[in-house]
């Protein structure tokens, strides 16, 4: 009898429909699933990561919802930058949601797409229903140390170059999630390792460009920007996250007057969707649903008001 999960071979029976949009002279490659008429969500990768980390939850989000998932350049398929900054990532998923998404798209950020996401939301908040931050929490100003990035820059006299494999068998072996955590589904481990390398000349090598954090400033305006977001949002946590970036849920919480709902799935960590996909779908459907629900009850009563005026 097969180890292979059910959830692996129904979402990959379910094949998204590729798309291409330009961004400030990048190709930024994307797929989407789910009918145009449904509510939308885009799904923003990690650092070193690709669309296809959400491939095990965007076709279980699309029987209700209009889905997204992107490359953001540097990574995945997506065209490489000389200098990347929070301002074009977002304009990057912007351009996805006009291009395939209806009004007031709702955006999922895991990781180091958390900090895209909230930068999606702090530029086009005001046009959004709502951002969950999956995996990805604003840490306070005291705790920022910029990923010790600066001591790197200052250090680095070269650019970084990805090591060329000159076999994809050798390849293979190589993959790692950082941080690491359990393999509890090997089969998933190597159909990711294989979406994560690209044939050059030579041999294969990994797709995500070693240079992104060269220059990517990524500020203390963190938790400014989160107070003055102008949708809602919500945090989804791994219960065994080794991420240092994953921790200040409380913290969040707080500048939010306790409103802030945080979500955290039993038995996960850090790349959640590789364990628990059908849970993480469940959490982020949750939150999506409330939302809906909630600007349905808006109009409503907008328009109840307006009948009796």
């Amino acid at each position: 009898m097969s180890n292979t999960p059910e959830w692996f071979e129904q979402a990959l029976a379910q094949p998204g429909t590729p798309g291409e949009v330009n961004v400030a002279g990048a190709r930024i490659c994307y797929e989407t699933w789910g009918e145009r008429d449904r509510p939308g969500v885009i799904l923003i990768h990690g650092s070193n990561a690709h669309r296809h980390w959400w491939r095990f939850v965007a076709p279980f989000l699309a029987d209700q919802f209009r889905v997204a998932a992107l490359d953001l350049s540097g990574n995945g398929d997506s065209d490489h930058r000389e200098r990347y900054d929070g301002p074009t990532l977002a304009a990057e998923v912007w351009a996805v949601c006009e291009a395939e998404l209806g009004p007031r798209p709702m955006v999922v950020g895991h990781s180091f797409g958390g900090f895209v996401a909230l930068e999606t939301a702090h530029q086009y908040g005001s046009k959004m229903s709502g951002v969950i931050f999956n995996d990805f929490t604003v840490s306070p100003p005291e705790q920022y140390t910029e990923w010790g990035l600066a001591a790197e820059r200052e250090r680095r006299t070269e650019p970084r170059r990805l090591r060329v494999y000159p076999e994809l068998d050798a390849a293979l072996p190589r993959f790692r999630l950082l941080p690491e955590q359990p393999n509890r589904h090997p089969e998933v481990h190597s159909w990711m390792a294989r979406q994560s390398l690209k044939e050059v000349e030579g041999g294969w090598t990994w797709k995500f460009d070693p240079s992104l954090f060269d220059h990517l400033e990524m500020g203390i305006d963190q938790r400014d920007k989160f107070i003055g977001l102008k949708c809602r949002s919500g945090v989804i946590l791994g219960e065994h996250s080794a991420d240092d970036g994953a921790r200040s849920g409380p913290y969040m919480r707080d500048l939010t007057g306790g409103l802030l709902p945080i979500i955290e799935i039993p038995n996960t960590h850090h790349h959640m969707m590789f364990e628990e996909p059908i849970a993480l779908t469940m959490a982020i459907k949750g939150l999506l649903l409330a939302w809906i629900a909630e600007d349905g009850r808006d109009a409503m009563q907008k328009a109840l008001a307006a009948a009796k005026a």
